[in-house]
């Protein structure tokens, strides 16, 4: 006999809605809290969003940050950024820093001749530094990134409603929606407290979460519409739970995998990946929550039509066709 593992039980009947007060009401709170860090704090945006020139150095002495500032402090630039980055992968003489310099007032970017000058300054500190990447944005082309960034989610999220209405009803539709702007604006939230750079690479995770969250919530509300069919006489809340018990397992086990590929990505990919793994990770984590505990809650709430179901007879349905 083969040994199959189960890490869910093949059935299960836990009540989803049992303490409904605080997995959904907690949810609705924290999309308030994360709105609030976003407008208040706000986002650390990178350098796709804020214009400017970004440059990676690589040395094998270690980075001084005050030596490096001391010697930029003589050059005509506007503010200056320095930080070390870490990262497990690296070697034990690789020391990796990123400088982002914004452009002085009145000019559109930092010139060549300014990023020359800071190269130069910087040998002067650490002869063995290299420049492996230099980035530059101007600030018209970061305005535009940002309403480019606002209309694809924008436009991806009617579309998303859009086919979920056409597929089932605008209950479901509006329920799931609502969901994935929670799962959204958590997200962001978390960027906006822990002060994360938020760069282009981390709108591709958004639209990625979108993509992943409403997956799992439609298979929820695939077999709910199919449980509607087969149980007509019973509550709606218990065809929700019932469909939420049924479709646990896989819910579980898809969520389980991803997470663990992203796991193995968020610790050896690298700094450069890591703020776009981190955004998929939690999106994935509230994309599951959503589907279990908001998008059914916020259907109920709103309520289905049932009116169309049969009344109970013992007669055929084709007892009144003529013959």
């Amino acid at each position: 006999m083969a040994f199959r593992f189960r890490v869910v039980p093949e059935k299960t009947n836990f009540d989803f809605f049992r303490a409904q007060w605080l997995t959904f009401g907690g949810s609705m709170m924290l999309t308030v809290v994360a709105i609030v860090a976003w407008m208040v704090m706000g986002l650390n945006f990178g350098i796709d969003f804020r214009g400017g020139t970004t440059i990676r150095t690589e040395a094998v002495e270690p980075v001084d940050v005050g030596a490096y500032r001391e010697a930029l402090s003589g050059l005509e630039v506007g503010d200056v950024a320095i930080t070390e980055v870490f990262d497990p992968s690296f070697a034990d003489n690789q020391h990796v820093a990123q400088i982002r310099i914004a452009p002085l007032d009145g000019q559109e970017s930092v010139t060549e001749d300014t990023i020359l000058a800071v190269e130069q300054r910087l040998k002067e500190i650490a002869p063995s530094i290299t420049f492996p990447s230099v980035e530059s944005v101007g600030p018209k082309v970061s305005g535009e990134l940002i309403w480019k960034a606002v209309i694809a989610m924008v436009a991806a999220s009617f579309c998303i409603m859009l086919y979920i209405w056409l597929r089932f009803e605008w209950q479901y539709a509006l329920g799931g929606i609502i969901a994935l702007i929670h799962d959204i604006f958590i997200t962001i939230g978390i960027f906006a407290i822990f002060q994360i750079k938020f760069d282009l690479t981390i709108v591709a995770a958004l639209l990625t979460i979108l993509g992943y969250s409403i997956n799992d919530t439609v298979v929820v509300f695939d077999r709910l519409r199919e449980n509607l069919q087969k149980y007509k006489a019973m509550p709606l809340k218990d065809v929700m739970n019932l469909s939420v018990n049924e479709t646990l397992s896989r819910t579980i086990m898809t969520s389980g995998t991803t997470l663990i590929a992203l796991g193995a990505m968020l610790v050896l990919g690298g700094d450069v990946i890591r703020g776009f793994t981190f955004a998929i990770f939690m999106g994935v984590i509230l994309g599951t929550y959503s589907s279990v505990f908001v998008a059914k809650n916020l259907v109920l709430f709103i309520g289905l039509d049932r009116g169309d179901k049969p009344k109970k007879s013992d007669k055929s349905e084709f007892a009144n066709v003529d013959a």
